[in-house]
Order: structure tokens, then sequence, then C-alpha cells
């Protein structure tokens, strides 16, 4: 059986024939990755948060993707002029998934956005200006498909063991990052400038999260096999279903 991975869309208004229209979208980079790998990828559309629990027995695996920032209100910080694309709606969802997935031992993985929407759910912050806190841009999108700076990982971590490796390149599109990390979380990578690349809780099944998006770095053996060892936890679950 092919374990089915349920993928967080990115709600965006887009111009239509009809006028505007929000759209649920995910890139195909995801849904590529997930398939590779072994599952089967299906789009969640942001709904009520108190639909999650219609959802989630139907999925062996939460993959929470990229977009705009998570509202700074849930980590009890003012938004910043820097802040933008923020969507409570999707925020709520994605909170309510996350816990909801945690409860029922549903591996979780969390990319970019996702990994910053993870660390404030369990209870952690964001720092909402990457350069204001280190000097240093983490905003290179012209170069997405390209490892532009390396990342150390913590060797005695689920992430080393699904890269295989305890540093590698990987890409940076983001402005924003975690600042404290949430109780029961730990942090397993960072950037030379002590920026954390990636964090992963204390919790049976896997919930890791990496700040990179390794989906569109396919070519590379050790990005792959993030999905790989993700699809494969996720097969040990529909395994026992």
């Amino acid at each position: 059986m092919r374990p089915i991975i349920g993928i967080g869309a990115y709600p965006r208004l887009v111009e239509t024939a009809f006028g505007p229209t929000l759209l649920h979208t995910a890139s195909r980079f995801y849904v590529r990755a997930v398939e590779v790998a072994g599952g089967v990828a299906v789009i969640l559309p942001v709904t009520e948060p108190d639909r999650v629990g219609d959802v989630l027995p139907l999925l062996h695996g939460v993959l929470l993707t990229g977009g705009g920032d998570v509202q700074p209100s849930l980590y009890g910080a003012t938004p910043m002029d820097c802040t933008s694309e923020v969507n409570p709606e999707r925020d709520g969802f994605e909170v309510a998934l996350l816990q909801g997935a945690m409860a029922a031992a549903v591996p979780v993985f969390g990319i970019c956005r996702g990994m910053q929407l993870m660390n404030v759910a369990m209870g952690g912050t964001l720092l909402q200006d990457v350069y204001v806190a280190t000097g240093q841009f983490h905003h290179d999108p012209h170069r997405w498909r390209e490892g532009v700076h390396r990342v150390k990982i913590e060797p005695r971590s689920r992430l080393a063991d699904a890269l295989g490796v305890t540093e590698l390149p990987v890409n940076s599109v983001h402005s924003q990052g975690i600042d404290r990390v949430a109780p029961g979380v730990r942090a397993v990578a960072w950037a030379d400038d002590g920026s954390i690349e990636a964090i992963e809780a204390d919790s049976p099944q896997q919930v890791l999260g990496v700040q990179w998006h390794p989906e569109v770095l396919e070519d590379q053996p050790e990005h792959r096999g993030l999905f790989t060892d993700f699809v494969e936890q996720a097969r040990r679950l529909a395994a026992r279903a």
C-alpha cells in the first residue's frame, strides 16, 4: 500500500476569466517529491480547524509547505513592515492539523514556512527579519535550485539519519526564521551565522522541519532522502492501520 500524504495548500488570489478567484495550490515540486518517494500526494485545502478530525484519519503523513509569513500575534509579536502575506485562516487550519497529527502519531514534515509554523504551534517564536538579527541575507530567490550556503547537522538526529550526511549545501529562500525554539523541540541544523536551519520534536513519530526547500533539489540524493525517509515512516503507519 502506498501511504497517503496530505500536502498543505497555499491559498492565493488569482485573476481568472471569472474575476479574482481564491485557489488552494501546492507546487508541483512537493507533489513530485512525495510521489517519487513512493507516496500518494493529496492537496489539503484550507478549511475550518474543526474539520481536521474528519481529514486526518485518511492520512499517513502530513507535509506542511512554504508560503506567506505566520501571523506574529501567534507568538506574541507585533508585525514588522517586512512581514507579508499573512493568512490567519491557513495558520489556524495548519496549527490544528499539526496538533492532530502529533496526537495521532502521524509523521509530519515541515518545509520553510512549514517549519516556522511547527515551531510557533508548539510554543516557539520567530525572527521576522533574519538580516536584522544576524546581518546576513537568507533570501536568494534567483538561485532557488542551487546550494547557496552550507548547513551543519547534529549527528545524533533524525535529520542526519535521513540525509546520510552531517553537512551539505542548501538553497535559501526565506527572510524570516526561528528565534526561540519551542519546548519539546530541538534545533538540529545551523547556518554559519548561527541561524537555525532545522528542528525536530521529541515524539515517537517524525516531526521534522527544515528551513530550505529540498523538493526543488531533487537531483541531489541527500535531499531526496528527506522525502524517502518521511514516506517510509508514513508507510509503516499505513501498514499498521
